[in-house]
Formats: C-alpha cells, structure tokens, sequence
C-alpha cells in the first residue's frame, strides 16, 4: 500500500492531474494495489489565505478567490473522474484521492474512491469543515460514510480533523473497516499520535497521506500569511502508515514530496500469526479483541 505525500499545483487541476498521474506510475514501480492522496488534492487547499473575510463583510478580492477556487474544483462525474478512473484501471490499482468537489454552487471536501476495474466505487463528503474551512466548503452528511469492499479489503475513511470525531470513527468501525484513510493537511507533531489510537482503538491499518505544499506551487499573487517567498512551506507533510496495534510501518516523512510504501497483512487485524485454518474461525464480521 501506498501513501503519497505531494503539493497541489494549486487552481490548476489539470497540472495537479498529470502530477497524480506520475505518483501512480511510481506507486505502481513499487508493487502497491492501493494509493492513498491527500487531502483537497485535486482541486486544492487553500492554505494561509483568508477570503476577504470579516464578520459582516466581505471583500471583491475575496469573491475573486473563491471563483478560482470554485472552477479548480471538479465534478462527479466528469472529465478528471473519467481520467482517474482510466488511470486505476490501466495501473490495476486501487485509488482514495482527496478532491475538491463542486455540486450546483456548492463546494465539498470529498474522499473519492474509485476501483481497479475502473469504476467510482464511492465517496466521502467531509461532514464539518473545519474553522474557516466553513467559508468556502459545504457540509457533509451522513448518507456519505462508505465502507467499501475493494480488492485490497473494506476500505473507508475520515478526512483531516474528522478524525477527532469520535462518533464518525465508531460508523467507520462498525462496518468492518479493515484499511482506514485519513488523508490531511495536518502537519502538526500531534497527528502522528491521532493516528496510532485510532489504529488501535478501530484495530484496523490506518493510512495517512498529507500535502507538501510550498509557495512556489501557488500563483503569483496569491499572499498566504505564512510568507511569499517561494520556497516558504505552507504544508510540511507527516505522512504515516500505522498497523492495528498502534505500530508506525512508515513514517512521519517532512520536507519533502514522496511516497511511503507497506506491506500489510489483514489477518494482523485479528491476531499476529492467526490464521482461519488455524483458528477455526469462521471469515466475516469480528469484534476488536
């Protein structure tokens, strides 16, 4: 399995299409049938900048922002999906790609997963926005919380800081989650250790890509309080691979844009070393033990 920590080419889909292009061919070089992308990957995060924004009010520039946020984001379905769903197909693989979703005049930080057989097998809508996050996305629900079964076993997910809610993950557990995605832009030490407890708490292989953005991926005039010289980091990444008992397989990487590889045995989940034959169970829905 694969985690792909990268930067958005940011309000250039089509860039940051052909660069997620890329990470699948290399994640492919190394064997993986699952690759996992960040958060608002495609679409992107529109880290440091405040939209014009006061209470009560609200600037042109700030408008003008959101327009460029609004038609960087992409539809389901459309020209982008079909890409990445010929892109999955062609590479056999299995892909949990962070996107920026627009629907009618809304925009929605969504988990998209789609199958090796090239197929959209499901999506995610972020269910709470978080701060200010909640100027320029809509809101989740609760008819988005798939577990789905894919060739490399039930996967689902939570997006960035759902992951503090502690309701959302016992959904995720309760359909049997076995490989739980946790795309972010979170770089913050406190990350690392979110993930091991849910790990352990869910007992299931938890994946974790987050964006390595720097300024210089962002256009000229776009001012993100963290600086604008170029090379300023905007997201540092800390991407992580986790095993069901809170075990670090990869990771946290910083620095750098690149891709952290595990191999992961589900039958971890139930015990180190168990094997239905051996034990006399049964294959299907357990309990954490």
């Amino acid at each position: 399995m694969a985690v792909v920590q990268a930067g958005s080419v940011l309000f250039d889909a089509p860039r940051t299409l052909a660069k997620l292009k890329a990470f699948v061919a290399e994640a492919a070089g190394h064997g993986a049938k699952l690759a996992v992308f960040p958060e608002a990957f495609l679409g992107g995060y529109t880290k440091g900048i405040d939209f014009g924004c006061r209470v009560g009010s609200r600037t042109p520039e700030g408008r003008e922002w959101f327009c460029c946020s609004f038609e960087a984001a992409i539809t389901l379905p459309g020209p982008e999906t079909e890409a990445l769903c010929e892109l999955a197909q062609s590479a056999d693989m299995t892909l949990a790609v962070g996107i920026i979703e627009r629907d009618g005049g809304t925009l929605y930080c969504t988990l998209l997963y789609l199958g090796c057989d090239g197929r959209i097998l499901g999506k995610h809508r972020k269910l709470m926005p978080t701060a200010a996050e909640r100027l320029i996305w809509g809101f989740g629900d609760g008819s988005t919380i798939p577990v789905l079964d894919t060739a490399v076993g039930r996967l689902g997910g939570a997006i960035c800081w759902e992951n503090y809610m502690p309701l959302f993950r016992a959904a995720l557990y309760a359909q049997n989650l076995q490989i739980y995605c946790a795309p972010t832009v979170d770089d913050r030490e406190t990350w690392l250790p979110t993930l091991r407890h849910i790990a352990v708490e869910g007992r299931c292989f938890v994946l974790s890509p987050v964006q390595f953005l720097l300024r210089s991926g962002c256009p000229e005039d776009y001012e993100p309080i963290q600086g604008n010289t170029p090379g300023t980091v905007l997201i540092r990444g800390g991407n992580a691979i986790v095993d069901p008992f809170g075990q670090v397989l990869a990771g946290p990487c910083f620095g750098e844009e690149t891709i952290l590889t595990a191999d992961l045995d589900l039958l971890e989940i139930p015990g180190p070393g168990l094997t239905w034959a051996s034990s006399g169970i049964t294959p299907g829905r357990m309990s954490s033990n």
